[in-house]
C-alpha cells in the first residue's frame, strides 16, 4: 500500500462516502484536487494561464466520471510574493476561462503568500444517478476513452529539459464530457484515469471485487501513464453498439480491452509523480 492509500484508509472506518473521485452527499458531489509546483509541475513548463487552467480541469474531469456537472467552485491559491499585478491576472484568467466553458460559477477560497504556487480547487457538482467505481457487474466491459501513453511521454521530455507542444493532454487534459453525459444511462462503473490505467483498474477492482480478462497486451508505457485524464468505464456487453454510436457521434475514440471476471487486479507501475 503507498502512503496516500494508507493515509486515505484512516478516515475510512469514519466515513461511508470516501472511495470515489467525489464524495456524494445527496444530489451533490464534492471533488477537490491539490495541484503543486514541483510536485504537479514546474512552473517553467507551464503559463501562469495553463497552470489554473488544468487545475481546474483536472477536478471537473473527476465530476464527469461521476456523471455530474459541475455548478460550483472554491480555489485556495498560495502566490509567491514576486508575482506582479499580470501574473495575477494571467492565473485568474486561466480559472475563468475553464469556469465560463463548463458553466461553473466561482464562489470563493483563500489565497495565501507562499514561496511556490501551490492550488487547490473544490468542485461541487449536481447529479441524478452517480456512477461509481464499485458498480462493475461480473461479464461487464472495460473500456477506456482516446489514446494513452502521450503524458507520460511528455512528462518525460519535460523532465530532460525538452519542449512539448502546447496541444500536450499533458498541458491542457481533453474532457468529453458530453459524450459521458450521453452514455452515462448504459455504464455501470466509472472514473477517470489520472494516476494511470493500471493503477485506476486495481482501485476499480478493489470497490467492486471483480478481476479483469485482457483481451490483448497493454504495455506499462500505456497501462502506467498518468495523467491522461481519459474516461474508463465498465458497461453489459449488450450496450456495446449504443454506446459506440454515440462515440461516434462525438468522434470518441473507444478501446474496449477487458472483461470483468471474479478475482482482483493489482498494478505494478511506479507511482508517476516525480520526486
Amino acid at each position: 500500500m503507498n502512503k496516500e492509500d494508507f493515509f486515505i484508509k484512516q478516515f475510512n472506518k469514519n466515513s461511508k462516502i470516501i472511495g470515489d473521485d467525489g464524495a456524494v452527499v445527496g444530489e451533490f458531489i464534492y471533488s477537490n484536487d491539490a495541484f503543486f509546483e514541483n510536485v504537479h509541475f514546474k512552473r517553467d513548463w507551464f503559463s501562469l494561464n495553463q497552470i489554473a487552467k488544468k487545475a481546474m480541469l483536472v477536478n471537473i474531469s473527476d465530476a464527469i466520471a461521476m456523471n455530474a456537472k459541475p455548478k460550483y467552485a472554491l480555489l485556495t491559491v498560495a502566490i509567491p510574493k514576486n508575482y506582479s499585478k499580470k501574473d495575477m491576472k494571467s492565473l485568474a484568467s486561466g480559472f475563468l476561462e475553464v469556469a465560463k466553458k463548463y458553466n461553473i460559477e466561482i464562489i470563493g477560497g483563500d489565497t495565501i503568500s507562499n514561496t511556490k504556487l501551490d492550488i487547490s480547487v473544490t468542485i461541487i457538482s449536481k447529479t441524478k444517478k452517480p456512477i461509481l467505481r464499485s458498480g462493475i457487474k461480473q461479464n461487464d466491459y472495460l473500456c477506456y476513452t482516446g489514446d494513452l501513453g502521450s503524458c507520460k511521454k511528455d512528462l518525460n521530455t519535460l523532465l530532460c529539459g525538452g519542449k512539448i507542444s502546447d496541444s500536450s493532454k499533458f498541458i491542457e487534459p481533453k474532457l468529453k464530457a458530453k459524450f459521458f453525459y450521453e452514455i452515462s444511462k448504459y455504464v455501470n462503473a466509472s472514473m477517470d484515469i489520472s494516476d494511470g490505467l493500471f493503477f485506476e483498474l486495481e482501485r476499480m477492482s478493489k470497490q467492486s471485487k471483480k478481476g479483469f480478462k485482457f483481451f490483448y497486451y497493454i504495455s506499462k508505457n500505456i497501462g502506467c501513464s498518468g495523467e491522461e485524464y481519459e474516461l474508463l468505464f465498465s458497461f453489459s456487453p449488450k450496450d456495446r453498439i449504443k454506446i459506440e454510436k454515440v462515440a461516434k457521434k462525438h468522434n470518441v475514440k473507444l478501446n474496449i480491452f477487458a472483461r470483468a471476471v471474479k478475482g482482483k487486479f493489482k498494478s505494478d507501475c511506479k507511482n508517476h509523480h516525480f520526486e
